[in-house]
């Protein structure tokens, strides 16, 4: 049995937030699997277990917030009495392009409280996980992790998705090393300008100047810088 974990936070405020990626990526898979509703709360998440396409999977969604996501991950790994080898993390990590997906076998919290209540909590830095780029925040981390997609990004969420939960299949059936092999080169399409909404409306693309409206003000949009 592989474990999944979703890192996000729970509550309809936070659902279409970038931080919740994770949780995001999850329910593609269960909705891919025909699980949707099934899940079930026990050991500070929601979880849901079956066989996805021959692979037996458990997929949890913790529901501690995202700073005590540990709490759930040790508590689901001592019932399920699982290796650290079973466990993957899919979280939402800003310092990679919208679109980009990383897989590593071992690393540091990043600065993502998710992950570094994980790492205290199980007392190593050794574990699968599964990043989602977000986006470069062109604000502080904070609001930029909780706010929503852009409509360029809106426009290609779904395909994000599709290629994440496809990427955890291949970690369950193969392991890190050679999904990793197969997704860290994954490139999402570019967005489709036409349909895209105007400069100077809200939640609209940059104009000139490099400053976008959003529903608090304008904000001025950094540069992504290449990913390295």
């Amino acid at each position: 049995m592989k474990i999944v974990v979703g890192l996000g936070n729970p509550g309809s405020r936070y659902g279409p937030t970038r931080h919740n990626i994770g949780w995001m990526v999850v329910d593609r898979i269960a909705d891919r699997a025909g699980w949707s509703g099934r899940g079930r709360q026990r050991d500070a998440a929601n979880v849901a277990s079956g066989r996805v396409n021959g692979l037996d999977l458990t997929l949890v969604k913790p529901l501690t917030y995202m700073n005590e996501s540990g709490l759930a991950v040790r508590k689901i790994l001592a019932r399920e009495r699982a290796p650290l080898a079973d466990l993957l993390i899919v979280a939402d990590d800003f310092a990679l392009p919208f679109g980009k997906l990383r897989f590593r076998e071992v690393g540091s919290h990043g600065g993502h409280n998710g992950l570094r209540s994980i790492i205290d909590e199980l007392g190593t830095e050794t574990f699968s996980r599964l990043r989602v780029g977000i986006g470069d925040p062109g604000q502080t981390a904070i609001d930029h992790v909780l706010s929503t997609f852009a409509p360029d990004e809106r426009q290609r969420l779904d395909e994000l998705l599709d290629a994440a939960g496809e990427a955890v299949e291949a970690w369950a059936r193969d392991g890190t090393s050679k999904a990793a092999n197969r997704f860290n080169p994954f490139e999402l399409r570019a967005a489709d300008t036409d349909r895209l909404t105007p400069p100077g409306e809200v939640d609209g693309p940059p104009g000139e100047d490099g400053v976008r409206r959003t529903k608090t003000g304008w904000r001025r949009v950094r540069p992504v810088e290449p990913d390295r």
